[in-house]
């Protein structure tokens, strides 16, 4: 049985339903907005939404990007690659878990999926990823200070 201990998320530290709601619904707003950024490759604004030493840590790249230099060009060469072949990639986030953390960010989890449409084809599932950050509070909303991203299929 899972405990939750592995992703460091344990169920007894849920947050009070009564003051919880807003925050969540806070929380999905960032992560819409952050996604469509992604998806329109608008790269200093996605880049924006982490802090300026964020850590982004996914397996389709070599090593963690570290900072809003290197998050702006692999959006930039995300779209050279778009534009190459002309498959569409559009990333949906759900299952989302936060859980705050006594030093006042957020931790959250949740399930990424990543659909590809290729130009003249279908949609499909790409890939299905989880998806584990912390956020920290900034003048401008919450920024990403760390994202680690697996996926399923290489566990």
């Amino acid at each position: 049985m899972n405990t939750g201990t592995e992703t460091g998320i344990r169920p007894e530290t849920a947050p009070a339903t009564s003051e919880f709601g807003p925050l969540y619904a806070e929380v999905q707003q960032f992560y819409a907005r952050q996604m469509q950024l992604f998806d329109s490759f608008e790269a200093e604004a996605w880049a924006a939404t982490f802090t300026a030493d964020a850590v982004f840590d996914v397996p389709t790249l070599p090593e963690p990007v570290r900072g809003r230099a290197g998050l702006q060009a692999n959006v930039r060469r995300n779209r050279q690659a778009e534009e190459a072949t002309g498959d569409r990639l559009r990333h949906w986030i759900g299952m989302l878990d936060v859980r705050p953390a006594p030093d006042g960010t957020l931790r959250t989890r949740a399930y990424a999926q990543v659909h590809l449409t290729p130009r003249g084809g279908e949609p499909r599932l790409y890939r299905m990823c989880v998806m584990e950050d912390t956020l920290v509070r900034a003048e401008s909303g919450w920024q990403v200070a760390r994202r680690l991203v697996t996926r399923d299929d290489l566990r």
